[in-house]
């Protein structure tokens, strides 16, 4: 009977969510080439901006070539503006790495260089209210 048993290979994946402001990642890593796509394209071409791209490149430095070279990253993002965009990337590949390595070293290392790799930043645009143009301007008033 074990002769007649098809072994099924199952590939390792690991699924992460993130956020910052409005924008909102989900990053897939699984067993892959080394290659990073955000919203089904390359990730130079979706942020053109080289700042922006060390930015989102921060957690796979950090992690090293081994573990590079041999996981695909697929990113979908949506919301906000580019650069929360980047920072909500940032921190959904941090954490999807953390999931698929289970390395306590990897996430001891994310929060010693910095925390916002693996932790959040729940800062948000506080909501405009009324009697004025903004959260906290007022419209003026004059008696002479």
């Amino acid at each position: 009977m074990s002769a007649t048993k098809i072994a099924r290979r199952t590939k390792k994946t690991s699924l992460a969510f993130a956020s910052r402001k409005t924008s909102r990642a989900t990053a897939v890593v699984k067993e892959g080439l080394g290659r990073l796509y955000i919203n089904g394209l390359p990730y130079d071409v979706y942020f053109p901006n080289e700042f922006v791209q060390m930015k989102v490149l921060e957690p796979l430095w950090l992690a090293g070539e081994e573990i590079i070279s041999s996981v695909d990253i697929n990113v979908k993002v949506k919301g906000g503006g580019f650069m929360s965009q980047a920072d909500a990337i940032r921190m959904a590949i941090g954490r999807a790495l953390v999931e698929y390595t289970r390395s306590e070293k990897l996430k001891k290392l994310f929060k010693e260089y910095d925390r916002t790799i693996l932790k959040g930043d729940p800062r948000t645009k506080e909501p405009k209210k009324f009697g004025g143009r903004g959260a906290r301007a007022r419209f003026q008033k004059s008696y002479r």
